[in-house]
């Protein structure tokens, strides 16, 4: 079936919907939403319902799009306080970090191919192109499975892997852009090349990461001045101001991915007007274009090129050697300088070296390369081991950090309450304990500190709104309101719960 004007609604609704469904089974059972919204594409291909979508282009341009708002979004619920103790390691690791992956694995495919498919002549720049599309971990698939697991993470590996996974895109995409050039050229790399290709990457990481801050601190002025009555048309803005900063960093010689996850940053670390409505419109909208992204690769690859010889034993041997030996090496010599991470917490970093969405758009470039020899090779080499990364690593996250001991308290928040950026009140949840009550089991008689009130109790699935005479009970689950987040820490047996994983 060819996807035509006239059917591509009905299409699309039905893919959405069945991906949805599956998403919702697949996370009773442990399995990455997205490998299965990966599955639904490949079902629906030429090989399963007869969609036929070929275009290398049109994925890649999919792809774009949906990386800028998955990128943007990441930087936009994260919380800058958090990335402060974990901002070198992270850009180690997104740099550094993954060079050493693509130099490593690309001796390794020059190696391997020379022993198992000689046929082919991969070449030691093929090899490397091949390394560096594989070697940055995913952004959509390390934000999804950390947000969706439920438990939380010490030495704060939360939020230092989801730096990484935000960060590392860029350094990736040089790598594969400034190898498909050397390709194109057919001549040996001199010396004035490589300074070339190191200037390359150096301006763009810098140009990228300074359009990046300044647009988002101009979105964030924007907004703010926006005053319009509608407010849902505050997120229809945003939208526009990250097509702009990936747009306009490009222009100015920058990388864009690099440029909007900054930006995240910046615009989610500010007041701004309708932060709740904004964030939330961009929850929902990136699991969009997420289903949307992962659907359209799935249809372009064709499942029966996946179980050939020589995509399955190359493919295997070298999933492999990536989650056991290249991703752990580069991890461990990544972070030699920084002694805060105990040897479990280096190990869990190596192992949630997910690939997904990226690398399968990165070898797009590959495709759309004529110079590029056996580019469909890749492709399906890159897709397949996805699937293997996603199915052994994304579904033994949670389990992987129980067995090293990382697993942190963690508890869901019961009181879904969020105070606008204006006001400069804090608030918290906690448990009535028994200390709590020495003095008396009412409100009225239990010690709180200056400027701090209990609003809200929730009492089994019931929630009450307290007065100085409400009698409480140990587990009930308070919710409390103070001037000055300094005096919530006074409360006697304060202890805050772990949000995120």
């Amino acid at each position: 079936m060819t996807i035509t004007p006239n059917n591509i609604l009905l299409i699309v609704s039905i893919l959405l919907s069945i991906s949805v469904l599956a998403g919702k089974a697949g996370g009773r059972f442990g399995v990455p939403a997205l490998v299965l919204f990966l599955g639904v594409g490949m079902l629906a291909g030429v090989d399963g319902a007869g969609l036929h979508f070929d275009s290398a282009e049109a994925a890649q341009f999919i792809g774009m799009v949906s990386l800028s708002i998955i990128l943007f979004s990441g930087g936009l619920d994260t919380d800058i306080k958090q990335l402060r103790p974990v901002w070198r390691p992270g850009l180690v690791l997104a740099t550094i970090g993954v060079l050493l992956t693509t130099v490593l694995c690309g001796i390794f495919i020059y190696w391997l191919f020379r022993l198992v498919a000689p046929e082919f002549g991969f070449g030691w720049l093929e090899s490397f192109l091949l390394a560096a599309i594989m070697s940055s971990t995913d952004s959509a698939s390390v934000f999804s499975i950390l947000n969706g697991s439920k438990i939380g993470l010490r030495q704060n590996l939360k939020p230092l892997l989801e730096l990484e996974s935000g960060s590392n895109d860029p350094m990736a995409y040089l790598l594969v852009i400034l190898l498909i050039d050397f390709i194109r050229q057919g001549s040996p790399i001199d010396s004035v090349e490589i300074l070339r290709g190191i200037w390359l990457l150096l301006s763009q990481l810098a140009v990228g990461t300074l359009a990046g801050a300044i647009l988002g601190y101009l979105a964030v002025k924007l907004i703010n001045r926006l005053k319009v009555d509608n407010e849902f048309l505050y997120p229809v803005m945003m939208i526009a101001c990250v097509f702009f900063v990936f747009s306009v960093s490009e222009l100015l010689g920058g990388n864009s991915y690099l440029a909007v996850y900054v930006a995240g940053l910046v615009v989610g670390n500010r007041k701004l007007a309708l932060k709740r409505t904004i964030t939330t419109f961009f929850g929902g909208f990136t699991w969009l274009v997420q289903i949307i992204m992962f659907l359209s690769l799935g249809l372009l690859v064709n499942p029966h090129e996946l179980i050939s010889y020589h995509v399955i034993v190359p493919g295997l041997l070298l999933g492999v050697f990536m989650i056991v030996f290249g991703r752990p090496v580069a991890v461990f010599l990544s972070l030699l300088p920084f002694r805060k991470f105990t040897m479990k917490a280096r190990l869990y970093i190596s192992w949630v070296g997910l690939r997904g969405a990226v690398p399968i758009i990165f070898a797009t470039y590959a495709l759309t390369a004529p110079e590029v020899m056996h580019a469909r090779l890749m492709f399906n080499m890159v897709f397949f081991i996805t699937l293997l990364s996603l199915l052994v690593q994304g579904t033994s996250v949670t389990s992987m950090a129980r067995w090293l001991g990382l697993c942190d308290t963690y508890r869901e928040r019961d009181f879904r309450i969020d105070l606008p950026d204006e006001i400069t009140a804090a608030m918290t949840e906690m448990d009535v304990t028994a200390p709590m009550l020495s003095a008396g089991a009412r409100l009225k008689e239990i010690s709180l500190p200056p400027e701090t009130l209990v609003v809200m109790v929730k009492r089994n699935d019931e929630y009450l709104v307290p007065t100085g005479n409400t009698r409480l009970y140990i587990g009930d689950r308070l919710l409390f309101l103070s001037q000055d987040e300094s005096n919530l820490a006074k409360i006697e047996g304060f202890r805050p719960d772990k949000e995120g994983a």
